[in-house]
């Protein structure tokens, strides 16, 4: 995006927000339903400053980022590994493809009371959940990546005299990281949405315990601080996944 678009973007974002604050002011919507900007900014200070239910809001946002960045993490490395794996391994493929192709369409939440059951309500249970919801896209993306890699890379590596390490760590991994971030940055979304959700049915903290616990007492300023935070944090992820990409990637679009 270049500083045109970011511009074009600032405006809109800025007149959303000065129409939003003149209908709450005038009182055609009830507050219930849409609380100005200020209200929520200064429901937002005072979550910073007093909390809300036992947790600051920068408790409930960092053990939102803990259980996120856990799970992401473990899937990143099982996903990625066994990946490439069945992209090298035909056998090792006839064996998890079918188990992936068998959790990808589930709803997290669907079996998400089997993992309470089976690990308790705690902290297990949610990190199984998000580790599960983030495998699929990151396994995928990395066979794609490993089976996308032209025949002639691999045959011209092997014709210099390349040994499996090096075939491995300079030709297929390298050609095989643009898929394989595609993947994390969906993982990083499919893992954070299925979290908020997680929280909302079996947790005391974080943001999504927050949201439901201030739509349930009709806290629609508390609410929005948190609907807002949640997609920001998101947002905030996925870009660094991006900016991460660029620099490990820097050769991509230049040959």
């Amino acid at each position: 995006m270049n500083n045109k678009h970011r511009f074009i973007s600032l405006i809109f974002f800025a007149l959303i927000l000065i129409i939003w604050e003149y209908i709450a002011q005038s009182g055609l919507v009830s507050p219930l339903l849409l609380p100005s900007i200020s209200d929520i900014y200064a429901a937002f200070i005072e979550l910073c400053t007093e909390g809300y239910r036992e947790h600051t809001l920068l408790e409930n946002v960092a053990i939102s980022l803990q259980r996120v960045l856990i799970a992401f993490a473990l899937a990143a490395v099982v996903g990625i590994s066994l990946g490439i794996l069945s992209g090298i391994n035909g056998y090792v493929r006839a064996i998890l493809e079918p188990l992936i192709d068998f959790l990808r369409p589930l709803p997290p939440l669907g079996y998400y009371f089997l993992l309470i059951l089976w690990f308790g309500i705690d902290e297990e249970s949610k990190i199984i959940l998000l580790f599960l919801s983030a495998l699929p896209p990151i396994f995928i993306a990395s066979f794609r990546g490993i089976n996308r890699i032209k025949k002639d890379y691999i045959n011209s590596a092997l014709s210099m005299g390349a040994s499996r390490f090096q075939l491995f760590f300079f030709v297929l991994f390298p050609a095989s990281l643009s898929d394989i971030f595609t993947g994390l940055r969906i993982a990083i979304g499919t893992c954070y949405a299925t979290l908020v959700a997680a929280e909302m049915v079996a947790s005391n903290s974080g943001l999504g315990r927050l949201v439901i616990d201030a739509s349930s007492f009709n806290q629609t300023d508390i609410l929005f601080v948190g609907v807002i935070l949640i997609g920001l944090t998101g947002v905030i992820l996925d870009r660094i996944l991006a900016f991460v990409k660029d620099r490990v990637i820097h050769w991509e679009g230049k040959v």
